[in-house]
């Protein structure tokens, strides 16, 4: 808000500011307090509110007033830095499949193997099962399709294959 000054007392300043993000409404207060014959010192209290009015965020720091700055941009990087991996993340968590980790059914089987043979893209069979381009490529070989050659069955291993009579090899 401003300095007061008093005769006999000392100079106390104060500076407040209200931000808005999103829902979130963030107090921010800034008090210097005289040292004496130590260094000014600061403190800094944060609170927010949310939509509703409920508590979000509220706490208290204190530091040399020579540290504000350096405090600044390390509370700067740091939220920085939070802010985007949470952003991150909740990216990941709303852009996940709907399917993606359920258990596969036979029929399901059935009608991946069926879709790959007949050449679908393995994108076009993620957004058809609701899974993930990945787990559709891990799920390909247990139906035996070879995820590396679209429209393709696995070659048979040595142990599968038939002689000529008809029995298989050991």
């Amino acid at each position: 808000m401003g300095a007061a000054s008093v005769p006999g007392m000392n100079i106390i300043e104060e500076h407040r500011s209200k931000v808005r993000s999103g829902d979130t409404t963030f107090s921010i207060e800034v008090t210097t307090l005289p040292g004496g014959d130590q260094p000014d010192r600061l403190i800094v209290s944060v609170s927010a509110e949310g939509k509703q009015e409920e508590f979000v965020a509220d706490g208290q720091i204190e530091v040399a007033s020579a540290a504000a700055g350096s405090l600044g941009s390390v509370l700067s990087a740091t939220l920085r830095q939070h802010t985007a991996l949470a952003e991150s993340g909740a990216r990941r968590m709303r852009e996940l499949p709907a399917q993606r980790g359920r258990p596969w059914s036979l029929e399901l089987d059935a009608e991946l193997e069926r879709r790959w043979i007949a050449g679908d893209s393995l994108e076009e069979i993620a957004v058809h099962f609701e899974r993930t381009p990945g787990g559709i490529r891990n799920r390909l070989p247990r139906v035996g399709c070879d995820p590396d050659r679209p429209g393709q069955y696995l070659p048979e291993p040595p142990s599968q294959r038939r002689t000529e009579e008809g029995s298989v090899t050991s």
